[in-house]
């Protein structure tokens, strides 16, 4: 009768011990699937915001070639350049809100400063300062925290 008692206790134990092993790798598992979730979110968001800073650069560089293709003086439509202009600008301030949405929190003042220079240097409200001098500072403002940005924590 005993060696039936130890028979019975000794195989609930391993039916403990396996249930428990089983279940810690289990959680394991999770952990791991987990950890792997979060560092797939992570680097598909960072590849959305690398694309959107990407277009930004690129909207900016296109307002800045408008800025220095501005006819001067100018008035009417000369040789289209107001119409060629417009949607250049409209495709900066998209780009503009897209980094602001998408992207740090820090991001949203240099973005936004960046922009109103390139405006300002298009729309030739910068008086006698060259576009390349007017959008130094803001330029390298935008680019240095858009680096930092990037960079991570």
């Amino acid at each position: 009768m005993a060696a039936d008692l130890w028979t019975s206790v000794v195989s609930l134990a391993g039916v403990a011990l396996g249930g428990g092993l089983t279940a810690l790798a289990q959680r394991s598992a999770e952990r791991v699937e987990e950890r792997r979730q979060t560092i797939a979110t992570t680097e598909s968001r960072r590849a959305e915001q690398i694309a959107v800073l990407k277009e930004f650069v690129s909207c900016a560089q296109a307002a800045e070639r408008a800025a220095y293709r501005r006819p001067d003086p100018w008035g009417d439509d000369e040789d289209g350049w107001m119409t060629q202009t417009g949607p250049v600008m409209t495709a900066l301030w998209t780009a503009s809100a897209n980094v602001t949405l998408l992207c740090d929190e820090a991001l949203r003042g240099p973005v936004t400063t960046y922009g109103h220079a390139l405006n300002a240097a298009v729309w030739r409200d910068i008086g006698d300062v060259e576009v390349n001098e007017h959008l130094e500072e803001a330029k390298t403002a935008f680019m240095n925290e858009a680096r930092a940005s990037l960079a991570g924590p």
